[in-house]
């Protein structure tokens, strides 16, 4: 049975353009699954859909089925079946709030700890995702804090919730190479632990290796290919596909001559 079931997602702006266009995919529990894309292709709009947060201007049709829940015609609010990570931290949390209390503030609405139980969750949250100085980052500011430091709390405040599926858009994007991969890493060590679906959306055909079993390329709003990532690596089929296998191979050659020539 199917945690996601997504049939036929069209989203469209106000001049009736489609930006999303027939788009059809399942995430079952404990799946990880990836929509894979350039800038535009449609991913993240497919992502929002999903958990019933397009933009004012778009509407979407087709069916999206979250936890039995139809989040087109009768959206309610997602809490504890699923939550995201959004690409930039910086932006995605509350500039006038402490990481603690941005931590706490799912913890006490859907778990419904006060007081001391809840000062302890968050605690446990911060050490979940590896922030060791758990009292100096929950009294932060997300200006306080570094890159890595800030998407870590996102996480936090993401699987605070315990969400059946996690969704992370583009969650490494805006970090260096080292902190991508303590990213990465951390959201891989998550979701195995927690048995937790991942829905992940990113540009990058070898970051989603790293922690996707089957993936969906995405181009110009629509879903052009299919399958286990190995296969898709290993012998894509579409046109686009082999565009992004060829680039992601060029790149590793070219950090190889590098390695070579330092």
């Amino acid at each position: 049975m199917s945690l996601l079931t997504v049939d036929g997602l069209t989203v469209r702006n106000g001049t009736g353009t489609a930006l999303v266009d027939d788009v059809s995919f399942s995430v079952a529990p404990g799946d990880r699954t990836g929509l894979i894309g350039e800038s535009g292709s449609g991913k993240s709009l497919t992502a929002l859909a999903v958990l019933g947060l397009l933009p004012p201007g778009l509407t979407a049709s087709g069916s999206i089925l979250l936890d039995g829940a139809d989040m087109i015609r009768a959206p309610r609010g997602h809490g504890q079946v699923a939550a995201i990570v959004f690409q930039e931290p910086l932006t995605a949390l509350d500039p006038l709030m402490t990481a603690g209390r941005q931590i706490a503030a799912p913890i006490r609405r859907f778990r419904g700890l006060r007081g001391a139980a809840l000062r302890s969750a968050v605690a446990e949250a911060l050490a979940e995702v590896h922030l060791t100085d758990a009292d100096r980052i929950a009294r932060s500011y997300p200006h306080q804090l570094s890159g890595g430091q800030r998407q870590r709390v996102a996480i936090a405040m993401a699987i605070a919730c315990r969400p059946k599926l996690l969704i992370a858009d583009e969650p490494t994007t805006a970090l260096d190479v080292t902190v991508q991969a303590e990213i990465l890493d951390l959201l891989d060590r998550i979701v195995t632990t927690r048995g937790t679906a991942l829905l992940f959306i990113t540009h990058d055909l070898p970051v989603a290796a790293k922690v996707v079993r089957d993936t969906h390329v995405m181009r110009h709003g629509r879903i052009v290919e299919s399958g286990p990532i190995l296969d898709l690596v290993s012998h894509p089929q579409h046109e686009y596909t082999r565009t992004l296998v060829d680039s992601a191979r060029r790149f590793d050659a070219a950090l190889k001559r590098t390695g070579r020539d330092s």
